[in-house]
Order: structure tokens, then C-alpha cells, then sequence
């Protein structure tokens, strides 16, 4: 069956072609046309299978109803699955969402932004990395929506929402000096960005808070982005050359190849050697005994996220931005 044009469903419906110009372009209620006649030519549309040629669209209303999400590493499951949430809570609302990684690359992350801006997005979801202070603030200046997430650029003056970190790495590590640990190793990422510095930060006061001192030799940082086999004999060589009775893993793929290395060494984690990793993993799960987590708010994050980005988009004024930092949990398992 041919689709039918936009006239075609104005006849069909017996209104007007601006009518139904108003009701595919979600201009419906603004332009107080009845329920009746939403549900009509709603009806036809769907029973024609009309699809409106999104650039014509996009050109006619100045919107391209497309949301750009940018993110350090989409392979990641932390962003994975918030992007899988942001991309249904926006679908759900009439936007659809094209997403990109940076690797924490600054020169990768402003060809994302320049080619986002060409296909025209309405708004830009960010995890930033440093050095793209000027891109964004460029957006700002164009009263282009900006969402940044999971981590914050200071020196900008725009929306942000993420989980407490400096808390949950805090509440981690006094876990573990609740249950007689005293040689508690970090292992972290190098990469200069807030949410990791927090980390580090509530492992050092949580240690100085509960009088256990800190050692240095103890703290193993990572290179950003280094292959694997690197990253694991890094972690090895921690665990052969340190007497340590917990380790708190800051990311969910360090925690992995920790895994991997404690199983290689045969440490076995009990009660002499404790384990919490950071972000969520179905291999924590699976992990016989099952991991303890630190679980960032997801579901709430791209729900703020969205909320946001909507309002944003709606209002007519400038709204003042907002930062939202929401509690992370963390989930002792066996």
C-alpha cells in the first residue's frame, strides 16, 4: 500500500493540512486542536504508515527531535546500560539519541561535538573529558541544552548530575575496617577526572578517619586506556609484593582484570582477604563468592538526565542550571 501524503490524511480526516502539520510536529496541544482530532488523524497516520522526512522537519520547526550522548567508553557496562536508558526514557518522549565514544580523548571528543552540531541535535548529553571546556561553553552560548553526567568540568556553568562518590568509596573502605582490615589497597585509573579523584579521596579520609594510616605502596594507579596484560601484571605484581587483606577496586573493568589476577595467583577471597569493585557487573554476581559493589543510581541518573533535557528544551526563558548529585549504594554481598 502507497503511504499516503500529508494532504492525503487531511482530506482522510476532513481537516485542515495545517491541522495536521500541528499534530506530527507535537504542536497539538499549543495550538488547542481537541483530543478528538489528535486521535483521528493519529489513527490515520498510523494505519497509513506516513513517515515524515525528518531533515524537511527539521529544517521547518528548527528541531531535529535527536539528542547527541557522548560518553568516555560505550563498551563500558556502566555506560552501556545508562545509555540504553537514556536512548528508551527519550524514545518514550518523542526524541531519539545518537551516541559516541571519546576514549578520553580531548581531540576525539571535539570532532564528536563538531559533528553532533552538523547533524543539527536539539541538545548534548556529555561525560566529559578535560580539555573541552570551550566546545561546550561554545554550546552554552548557542542556548543549546548541555547535560554533563558522571563527571563534572568545575569551571563551566552548566547542568550536572552524578553519584556521590567521595561517600561510597568512604563507606567501602570503613566496611573494611569494620571487619579488621588494616592493609586495604586501591587500585585506580591515572585519568585526572573528578569522579576518580573522589574515589581516591574518600579511600584516604576513610583510612585517616577510622585511624588506620596511609601507605602509599598500597595505592597502584593504573594508566588510562594501557592493554590488559599490562594492567594485570601491574595488579600481580600488588598482591605478591604487599601484605593486604582487602582491595578496593574504582572501576568495574579494573575490577575485572583484578579478578583474573587473583585467580592466576590463587587468592582466594574469605574472610582473611576482602573485595569491593566499583560499578556493577554480572561477573561480580556470578563470582563465586559474589562480589560486593559499590552501585551507582543508574535508573535515577537518566531519569534526571531526561527530565532536564526536557525542561530545557521546553522552556521558552533561560532556566538556571542545576546540580544533582545522587547517593550511590553499596551492596556488601557474601
Amino acid at each position: 500500500m502507497k503511504s499516503l501524503s500529508i494532504k492525503d490524511i487531511a482530506v482522510k480526516a476532513n481537516v485542515s493540512i495545517t491541522t495536521v502539520s500541528f499534530i506530527i510536529n507535537g504542536k497539538a496541544k499549543e495550538k488547542s486542536i481537541s483530543e478528538a482530532v489528535i486521535k483521528k488523524v493519529e489513527a490515520i497516520i498510523k494505519e497509513s504508515g506516513y513517515k515524515p522526512n525528518q531533515i524537511a522537519r527539521s529544517l521547518r520547526t528548527g528541531n531535529s527531535n535527536i539528542i547527541g550522548l557522548i560518553v568516555e567508553d560505550i563498551s563500558n557496562s556502566f555506560f552501556s546500560t545508562i545509555a540504553r536508558l537514556i536512548e528508551d526514557k527519550a524514545y518514550k518522549r518523542g526524541y531519539k539519541i545518537i551516541y559516541s565514544s571519546t576514549e578520553n580523548d580531548v581531540e576525539k571528543a571535539k570532532d564528536l561535538i563538531n559533528m553532533f552540531k552538523s547533524r543539527k541535535v536539539d541538545a548534548y548529553i556529555i561525560s566529559p573529558t578535560k580539555g573541552i571546556e570551550e566546545d561546550i561553553q561554545i554550546l552554552l552560548n548557542e542556548n543549546k541544552p548541555v547535560i554533563l553526567f558522571d563527571r563534572n568540568l568545575p569551571g563551566l556553568d552548566t547542568n550536572y548530575v552524578g553519584a556521590d562518590h567521595l561517600n561510597a568509596s568512604y563507606q567501602s573502605v570503613e566496611s573494611f575496617i569494620k571487619s579488621g582490615k588494616k592493609n586495604i589497597a586501591l587500585v585506580t585509573t591515572d585519568v585526572n577526572v573528578e569522579q576518580i579523584i573522589e574515589r581516591y579521596e574518600g579511600y584516604k579520609k576513610a583510612l585517616n578517619d577510622n585511624g588506620v594510616t596511609y601507605n602509599e605502596d598500597l595505592v597502584l594507579k593504573i594508566h588510562f586506556n594501557q592493554d590488559e596484560i599490562t594492567t594485570r601484571e601491574q595488579i600481580k605484581n600488588l598482591f605478591l609484593n604487599q601484605k593486604i587483606d582487602a582491595v578496593f577496586f574504582s572501576t568495574n573493568y579494573l575490577g575485572l582484570s583484578g579478578l583474573k589476577v587473583l585467580k592466576e595467583i590463587g587468592k582466594k577471597i574469605g574472610p582473611d582477604f576482602s573485595v569491593i569493585a566499583y560499578d556493577g557487573h554480572e561477573a561480580f554476581e556470578l563470582h563465586t563468592p559474589s562480589i560486593s559493589t559499590v552501585q551507582q543510581p543508574l535508573e535515577e541518573i537518566a531519569e534526571t538526565v531526561i527530565q532536564m533535557i526536557l525542561t530545557q528544551l521546553s522552556s521558552k526563558t533561560k532556566i538556571d542550571n542545576q546540580h544533582v548529585i545522587i547517593p550511590a549504594k553499596l551492596i556488601i554481598r557474601e
